[in-house]
């Protein structure tokens, strides 16, 4: 399964399953057509209008915060924390994103992450979070982690997620864009030898 998980760079991923999904779209460099497309909160960098359309077909479902819908067009389904959903046969549940400690991603914003399932195998993507006390009750295969510090959690603060999480694998994201590097990544995974399966994918 980690091979049909493709990472392009920033919160942004490419996954390739009964469905093609992609995360937070953006500095996308080819034209695709996804199924699914799902937007973790309105930020520039997650919320990019014209990375969407590059991956956008006339078929594709949206799933994003309302805060997003002026920006977006087509099929455009929205999402708060705690909403569960099925689009084209994926279930896909919303769960709260937020920082605790900064002032980026306040609670009150109904932000979110995703868990949905590809391949019988649950994936978690954190969007811009803190760590948080929700992560206790989140069940992943797989988890998709920011670790940068700054605007979300350090990778110290990831390691602590992902023992909470407890996944098979833990991948890295949200660095080598806008803040953050492979340092970072590797610092994660250096927090979560012995224990957790940590990827660090190699930006596509």
């Amino acid at each position: 399964m980690i091979d049909n998980i493709h990472w392009l760079g920033h919160d942004t991923f490419k996954i390739d399953g009964e469905k093609i999904i992609y995360t937070d779209p953006f500095k996308i460099k080819k034209q695709d057509s996804a199924d699914i497309i799902l937007i973790t909160h309105e930020h520039y960098d997650h919320c990019s209008p014209e990375d969407i359309k590059k991956v956008q077909g006339p078929d594709t479902v949206i799933v994003s915060t309302p805060d997003c819908t002026g920006k977006l067009s087509g099929k455009v389904k929205t999402v708060k924390p705690g909403d569960r959903i099925t689009v084209k046969g994926i279930e896909i549940e919303a769960v709260p994103s937020y920082n605790t400690n900064k002032q980026f991603h306040t609670k009150d914003r109904n932000w979110v992450g995703y868990l949905f399932t590809v391949n019988s195998r649950r994936i978690y993507i954190a969007g811009d979070t803190d760590y948080i006390p929700e992560m206790k009750n989140i069940k992943a295969d797989i988890a998709l982690l920011p670790v940068s510090g700054t605007y979300v959690m350090t990778a110290d603060e990831a390691v602590q997620a992902a023992l909470d999480i407890k996944p098979d694998i833990a991948i890295p994201m949200h660095y080598n864009s806008i803040v953050g590097t492979d340092k970072d990544a590797k610092k994660f995974a250096e927090g979560l030898k012995g224990k957790i399966e940590v990827r660090i994918l190699k930006e596509e």
